[in-house]
């Protein structure tokens, strides 16, 4: 083991002429247009280390949280238990999510993917562009209140001349603080007339003498009626995505 990391050491260190040959293995050279440029290898391995933070930036930077955490609040206030599963809440959640961040997405795309495929910027301005729309979607649904207290937490304090100079490690945090209040507001106001349910059918079934009887047994299958007839479904999936509009 020693001495294969020793080899591997050499190889990357050694300037025999095998180190210098077309493909280099991890190198960064400034081009004609004063930028830099990566190695192909070099480039792999931000790739490989961008995937890796993927579910993370899902749920931290798009509108993945809030939607989960409402589906999650809707199937506990019907009292369904494990329907609607997992696996579906967060398929739903996740195309949603998709739909939600389409216009992000495209400009993403259009402004830092195209551009950097098309050798047209260097991979930092691609960065850079990629990271505006993604700081504009999470401005627009940050609380300025949110935003000021992770602010005077950060323990260097930056110069924020305007919303967009927002570093991605405090407008993160402050995100998904913000988007876990709302989730919690919007699962409030879904709870309370399935609550109102229960509690009379539970008046009911107590003027009745039947104390014995569950009222969540006889309480469900009212709550899937009128869930089903105001269309409940539909109302909640506009409701999100308007939320985010």
């Amino acid at each position: 083991m020693i001495r294969f990391l020793l080899l591997s050491t050499f190889l990357f260190t050694s300037n025999s002429v095998a180190a210098q040959s077309v493909l280099p293995i991890l190198s960064a050279t400034q081009s004609a247009t004063g930028g830099t440029e990566y190695s192909v290898t070099l480039q792999l391995l931000g790739l490989m280390t961008v995937l890796t933070l993927l579910p993370s930036v899902l749920l931290m930077a798009t509108s993945f949280t809030r939607i989960i955490i409402v589906l999650s609040l809707l199937r506990q206030a019907l009292g369904t238990g494990t329907t609607p599963p997992n696996q579906v809440l967060l398929g739903v959640a996740l195309f949603l999510t998709i739909f939600i961040m389409e216009p992000t997405f495209s400009k993403v795309y259009e402004e830092a993917i195209v551009p950097y495929s098309n050798n047209e910027i260097p991979l930092e301005d691609a960065i850079q562009n990629a990271t505006i729309p993604m700081k504009e979607f999470m401005l627009a649904q940050t609380r300025e209140r949110d935003l000021e207290s992770f602010v005077g937490m950060s323990d260097q304090p930056v110069a924020i001349n305007e919303p967009l100079d927002t570093p991605l490690t405090i407008l993160m945090p402050a995100f998904i603080t913000s988007e876990l209040k709302s989730a919690f507001t919007i699962g409030f106001m879904l709870y309370i007339p399935f609550i109102v349910i229960d509690m009379v059918v539970a008046s009911v079934l107590m003027s009745m003498g039947m104390m014995m009887l569950s009222p969540i047994i006889i309480s469900l299958p009212f709550k899937l009626l009128i869930f089903v007839m105001v269309d409940g479904w539909a109302l909640l999936m506009t409701s999100l995505t308007r939320s985010y509009i």
